[in-house]
């Protein structure tokens, strides 16, 4: 069986830079997703989610991982849920006649019933996420 994988794509039309950083300084990212991030975005940096009463489950938690790579405005990756043995974000931040293409892959979920369970909620977690962001960089809404 294939490792399953997360692919997802949304068109922000705003520069490179701008919606970078929204991804990768812990007060943008407080702004439109989280609560208490804590972002050093460099290689051998540590990233940390955070979530307090988060969506309709109101969630509240945290994970965290270390950034790979941060290439500032084209590609920045890390890794997280380590409960899970670590899986690996990549990030690319593409540019487009309207915008920023945000290219963003998911990957090293075990093929168990777990790694199953969580690949499937971050899918249409991640597809929310770039949606908010849009609607954050270009529109100024807030979670």
């Amino acid at each position: 069986m294939i490792p399953p994988e997360i692919h997802v794509a949304t068109l922000v039309r705003a520069r490179r830079e701008r919606v970078y950083d929204a991804l990768t300084r812990a007060d943008e990212l407080d702004e439109w997703f989280t609560s208490g991030a804590a972002v050093d975005a460099r290689p051998g940096g540590e990233m940390v989610w955070r979530w307090v009463d988060w969506g309709p489950n109101a969630y509240t938690g945290e994970d965290r991982g270390p950034v790979l790579e941060a290439r500032r405005p084209e590609r920045f990756v890390f890794q997280w849920q380590v409960a899970l043995g670590g899986t690996t974000v990549e990030i690319d931040f593409a540019e487009h006649r309207d915008g920023t293409l945000v290219q963003l892959r998911e990957h090293g979920y075990p093929d168990t019933p777990r790694g199953w369970e969580q690949h499937l909620s971050c899918a249409t977690g991640w597809g929310e996420a770039l949606t908010l962001l849009k609607f954050w960089v270009e529109h100024g809404v807030r979670y």
